[in-house]
């Protein structure tokens, strides 16, 4: 194995190279933020191409350079196109942060069809299609990281939201980062998941008054999260730090699911 690195470089990415779905924002961008931060030159897919300019744009007036792609990971062609483009435009892949999602809030009678196909093509599919893809590449290069983002949703019944299909959907991502995890170390590829708690983002609405009872005063620490408090984990996940850890779910909640 060779001498482990000591002390704060064993969290240094330096020269390792990175994609992140759903990058453009929220929690995706923390994390594009956070991996470039600790050294690695990153590439995000993001649906929108205006909002994957501002994002780079973002990023540029803080002297990190980052690589947007537009794609639908929903669409396998564009999985498999945005992979491409990724590994093309850093030189090669050594991690992979699957974080795009979709949440809709319905009583289950009133959940369509389309919803749940939504919630499950963008939130496991498109998770196992850009594992397939990314994974090849890993495996070619002797080895790699894979974090995906679960939710403390598929750990809880959250309320008074109900969001069944969006519960379901995390609820199966944790058990593909832990089936995949045990099928692919021995090719030295470590998969794991966050399972983060109530998180300040435009998917989730943790100002609304209405939501607070539930919401916040219900976890022991009051509060909500920034998505830059969730990104370090992530870092640790994808480090040299984290050699040992794969087919973990690590929750980050503030406490929230300990009662």
């Amino acid at each position: 194995m060779g001498e482990f690195p000591r002390g704060l470089s064993a969290f240094s990415l330096e020269g390792k190279k990175a994609l992140v779905t759903g990058g453009n924002r929220g929690l995706g961008y923390a994390f594009t933020r956070a991996l470039a931060d600790c050294g690695a030159t990153v590439a995000f897919v993001g649906r929108g191409g205006a909002a994957n300019e501002a994002a780079t744009g973002r990023l540029a007036g803080d002297g990190i350079d980052a690589y947007g792609i537009s794609a639908d990971l929903t669409v396998d062609d564009d999985v498999d196109r945005a992979v491409d483009a990724a590994v093309e435009a850093l030189g090669g892949l050594d991690i992979v942060v699957n974080n795009a999602g979709i949440c809709f809030h319905n009583p289950a009678w009133d959940a369509t069809d389309d919803q749940w196909r939504q919630v499950f093509d963008l939130n496991v599919r498109a998770v196992w299609k850009v594992s397939l893809a990314t994974g090849r590449h890993l495996r070619a290069a002797g080895g790699g990281a894979i974090v995906n983002i679960g939710s403390i949703s598929g750990l809880i019944v959250n309320r008074p939201q109900a969001q069944a299909p969006y519960n379901a959907s995390k609820a199966a991502v944790h058990q593909l980062t832990k089936s995949l995890a045990a099928e692919w170390a021995p090719h030295h590829i470590r998969v794991n998941a966050v399972a983060p708690g109530y998180v300040k983002t435009e998917m989730a609405p943790v100002d609304r008054p209405e939501l607070r009872r539930m919401w916040i005063e219900d976890a022991p620490q009051q509060r909500y999260a920034m998505p830059e408090e969730i990104a370090p984990t992530v870092v640790y996940l994808c480090s040299p730090a984290a050699a040992f850890v794969t087919g973990a779910v690590l929750v980050i909640d503030g406490g929230y699911t300990v009662y």
